[in-house]
């Protein structure tokens, strides 16, 4: 997501002014590694192309990403911070699953208001998951991030709830439902080749998918399932 510009109004005009250009090389760097993945595959594309497309040097590239498998995650990485920032500011008298629940929606639904050329733009997005599920460098990363990111949002839920997550299991337990569901939503969304359910609806067509494998949670998990 973009970065919050300072208030041009505040002493600090020149820093943000310094962090908005530094958004723009970080984007424009994660848009020519996408187009670049898109065209030539993940394998053979160099970090020094990515550079050059963006006329900058391999030295200021690894400024901004530690290796090819970071800026390849960078638009997806980006919407899990901002799932994150979501999930905190979700009300108070949302029961877990809810806050979560409501906080991956609107998460994609700001994703989808993204200007569709942009590097975080909900297209972008789409085309990363699928590329993720077919290569295995990054979807051993990804699953990673995915694993790491699950102990941050443990560590939301117990705050939220006034729990001590070492000694109540909940938190974690509620962490990893999510994050299964989540992946297998996408997972059925990388399945759908044919383009008849959600990838011929952008981010819609993705938060109806999530929204309906979250409502399967509480029949797969207490009712009978014959």
């Amino acid at each position: 997501m973009a970065v919050q510009l300072a208030d041009p109004t505040q002493p600090h005009r020149v820093l943000g002014l310094r962090e908005r250009k530094k958004q723009r090389t970080r984007d424009a760097l994660v848009e020519a590694a996408h187009r670049l993945f898109l065209v030539q595959g993940y394998a053979h594309t160099t970090v020094d192309e990515i550079a050059a497309a963006v006329d900058v040097s391999q030295r200021t590239f690894f400024r901004y990403f530690a290796n090819k498998d970071e800026v390849a995650l960078a638009v997806l990485a980006d919407a899990e911070d901002h799932f994150v920032d979501n999930l905190r500011a979700r009300p108070a008298d949302e029961n877990p699953l809810q806050a979560l629940r409501n906080a991956i929606v609107l998460t994609w639904r700001e994703l989808g208001a993204t200007p569709e050329d942009g590097p975080s733009s909900i297209t972008s997005a789409l085309e990363l998951i699928q590329m993720i599920e077919n290569t295995p460098t990054l979807l051993a990363a990804h699953l990673r991030r995915i694993t790491e990111q699950e102990l941050i949002v443990a560590g939301i839920l117990a705050e939220r709830e006034g729990l001590d997550p070492a000694t109540d299991l909940r938190p974690r337990v509620m962490a990893a439902v999510f994050g299964g569901v989540l992946r297998s939503a996408h997972l059925s969304w990388s399945a759908d080749t044919d383009g008849s359910d959600a990838r011929s609806s952008g981010s819609e067509g993705m938060i109806n998918l999530i929204e309906r494998h979250f409502d399967q949670l509480g029949p797969a998990l207490a009712d009978a399932w014959r």
